[in-house]
């Protein structure tokens, strides 16, 4: 005797928009989701070594900021005889002084003068040297020498531009600092506005 042939059950029509929805594929991460979990990482990467540099450029800045005002980071501007210019002497007159006078203060070659920094509201001109961070005041009128110093500013200022390694890593300094700031501020600030947008999205997941 055969058997009954078997029939496959039709699903009702309540049924058929259940097990279409369950063989659907889950949609994947949008743009802003993928964007955030790509910058993540970068930003962090990015923030911890540049914090030293960060560290480093405010805290030189601000004493730079405060040079004329402390003794210590930069000597105090002496005053000279006259501020007249008819009654001051040659420059080199002037310079052949502080090199005098240093060569006495160390009791050795003082080494190449680098610049000459005239005041005319004080007739003293300040005449630095390159090494050591050496400053002389020279009365533009007598020239007698009227102090001798260190400037700690200039010191700082090579900390602060990174010049003390080198004239090109003062380039490489400003470019990676730069750069690096601009970075962390595109991408912090999308990373602050990304979950914003991403919140906004109805099939957006939540592990933004």
């Amino acid at each position: 005797m055969p058997s009954p042939a078997r029939v496959t059950p039709t699903p009702s029509p309540a049924e058929a928009p259940s097990l279409t929805s369950a063989a659907a594929p889950r949609p994947g991460p949008s743009r802003v989701v993928v964007w955030l979990r790509r910058l993540r990482p970068l930003h962090r990467w990015v923030g911890v070594p540049l914090t030293l540099l960060i560290l480093l450029s405010s805290l030189t800045g601000l004493l730079l900021g405060w040079k004329k005002y402390v003794a210590v980071l930069q000597p105090p501007v002496q005053r000279g005889v006259s501020l007249e210019a008819r009654d001051w002497q040659p420059l080199h007159a002037v310079s052949s002084a502080a090199e005098a006078g240093l060569r006495e203060h160390l009791g050795a070659s003082p080494g190449p003068i680098d610049r000459l920094d005239v005041r005319p509201s004080k007739g003293v001109a300040k005449v630095l040297f390159r090494e050591g961070f050496w400053e002389v005041q020279v009365d533009l009128t007598t020239a007698r020498v009227l102090s001798v110093d260190r400037r700690a500013s200039d010191f700082i200022e090579t900390l602060h531009d990174g010049s003390i390694l080198g004239e090109a890593s003062r380039a490489t300094m400003s470019t990676v600092l730069g750069l690096g700031l601009l970075l962390l501020s595109l991408s912090g600030l999308w990373l602050w506005w990304g979950p914003k947008l991403a919140r906004r999205s109805p099939s957006t997941p939540r592990d933004t």
